[in-house]
């Protein structure tokens, strides 16, 4: 009879803590959520977005011509965010030489510096830039994190998943990146 209060304080503890992080986390879940047929095979939409520690400078999606990209929405208190990241930065790494390039849009209100620490502390090897209201809107309101674009070397979208993925799911949408469009050195400018 004594553990009854105690039991009641750790319900309620439990509960108080997982409704305020269901009211700060947009929906995410462990497994694919869905894929915006709609976004395949249209180009994709053109941004120019503040790189994180880039003293100023700004990232356009067209800098990257001719490669394929991905372009992967999240933020520092995402979840499935840090499952994902390791698995993109080994990609990077594995896939840059065959022209990947994966490209970060973090969604946060947090201050630069604390995504900055936040992407050393993942060790990511691709560029951060700040992401905005207006981009995720261009890229259909980025509705649940993290986002997936996949991204032929043409800039056409092969693929968008919503929610976290399998690395191995990843890796083959990356294969089909780099296979499909036309490579770099062919493009006209």
């Amino acid at each position: 009879m004594r553990n009854i209060p105690f039991l009641a304080v750790l319900v309620v503890l439990y509960s108080s803590a997982t409704l305020r992080y269901q009211l700060q986390t947009p929906p995410a879940t462990t497994s694919p959520q869905k894929t915006k047929d709609h976004f395949a095979g249209k180009p994709a939409p053109e941004f120019e977005l503040k790189l994180v520690n880039g003293k100023g400078k700004t990232l356009k999606l067209s800098d990257f011509e001719g490669k394929g990209v991905v372009v992967n929405f999240w933020a520092t208190w995402c979840e499935p965010c840090k499952i994902e990241m390791p698995w993109l930065v080994r990609l990077q790494k594995k896939y840059r030489a065959r022209g990947l390039q994966i490209v970060g849009v973090a969604m946060d209100k947090s201050p630069e510096r604390s995504i900055s620490r936040f992407a050393n502390k993942m060790r990511v090897n691709y560029p951060v830039v700040l992401g905005t209201d207006q981009v995720a809107a261009l890229y259909g309101g980025v509705e649940g994190l993290p986002e997936l674009f996949f991204i032929d070397r043409s800039g056409t979208i092969l693929r968008h998943d919503a929610g976290l993925i399998s690395e191995s799911a990843i890796e083959s949408n990356i294969n089909q990146c780099l296979k499909t469009g036309k490579p770099a050195a062919i493009l006209q400018r």
